[in-house]
């Protein structure tokens, strides 16, 4: 398992605060996202306290869509990468254990093609046929996520089959299933895990992409790429705050989780692991932070 001693700090605190504030973003934020207060309308932000982040051109709360966009921004990113999961890592296991299979070469193939689509593209030609809607874009998100889970997980069973505990388990008469899930699935999380990491940050771009392009969620629902899409028009006639405020918001987010990413990728990776342990130092990105103080410094470890 990852060692904690080199886990970035300010990324990790910044994601569990952006995760909290979301969450309870009925109670922190001062009022409700849609409340229209004309009288306060294009109010700069760092002002007052009654206006954070300032208000938009009918006087809503800046700050207040801030954090209800951060729901939608994490709620698709782990919910729609949690489908890919499920979808992408049972085919590949099965099509990683019964290489040369009828299986194997049908859903590889799908993959491939798959693979082969921008996922910009598939998911904009989805929602102009079905319409916009924050179920419909998890759905779509997830369910296009599925093949580079397959590939991953089957070339990382194709590595894992042939192994002793592997060939021990089948001698006792283990059924496919129990093989699968006790004793090869445990030993390949690692990279899925990474995976994961990595699609998270692009599950969340391209729900703010799509949401900017107008085929997202819907108009009524707090999204940070909407706040864009609505802000940059007014981001040269002085009302910056309405395009910026969002923006730097989903910026600080993307950029949170793939640092806690890239630490992840590091600390599971064993050769990685073993040209640190070779040379006595620390991963790449540990070093970096050090140097930023952005993270504990862990105790050379002992020979």
């Amino acid at each position: 398992m990852a060692k904690l001693s080199g886990l970035p700090i300010v990324p990790a605190f910044v994601l569990l605060a952006l995760v909290v504030a979301a969450a309870f973003a009925p109670l922190v934020a001062p009022h409700d996202p849609q409340h229209q207060d004309l009288l306060a309308r294009l109010a700069p932000p760092f002002v007052g306290v009654s206006y954070l982040f300032g208000t938009d051109e009918l006087g809503r709360d800046i700050f207040a869509n801030v954090l209800y966009g951060l729901r939608v921004s994490l709620l698709v990113g782990f919910v729609a990468v949690a489908i890919s999961v499920l979808i992408g890592t049972p085919i590949g296991l099965l099509a990683g254990y019964r290489s040369g299979s009828w299986f194997e070469n049908i859903t590889m193939r799908l993959a491939d093609v798959q693979l082969s689509l921008p996922t910009i593209l598939i998911a904009l030609a989805v929602l102009a046929a079905f319409g916009r809607g924050l179920e419909k874009v998890i759905l779509v998100v997830g369910v296009v996520g599925w093949a580079q889970y397959a590939r991953l997980v089957r070339a990382s069973v194709l590595s894992e089959r042939t192994k002793d505990y592997v060939a021990a388990a089948n001698g006792i008469g283990a059924s496919t299933n129990r093989v699968l899930a006790r004793h090869i699935l445990p030993n390949i999380l690692g990279p899925v895990l990474v995976q994961i990491a990595v699609d998270i940050p692009r599950a969340i771009e391209l729900e703010a992409t799509l949401s900017f392009l107008g085929l997202g969620v819907a108009i009524t629902t707090p999204s940070l790429g909407i706040r864009i899409a609505q802000g940059y028009q007014y981001l040269f006639s002085g009302a910056w705050w309405l395009a910026v405020m969002p923006g730097v918001a989903l910026v600080v987010l993307v950029l949170s989780i793939n640092l806690i990413g890239d630490w992840l990728r590091d600390a599971l990776d064993p050769i990685t692991q073993s040209a640190i342990r070779a040379r006595g130092g620390a991963p790449r990105f540990a070093r970096i932070a050090r140097t930023l103080g952005i993270a504990r410094t862990s105790p050379r470890p002992v020979e």
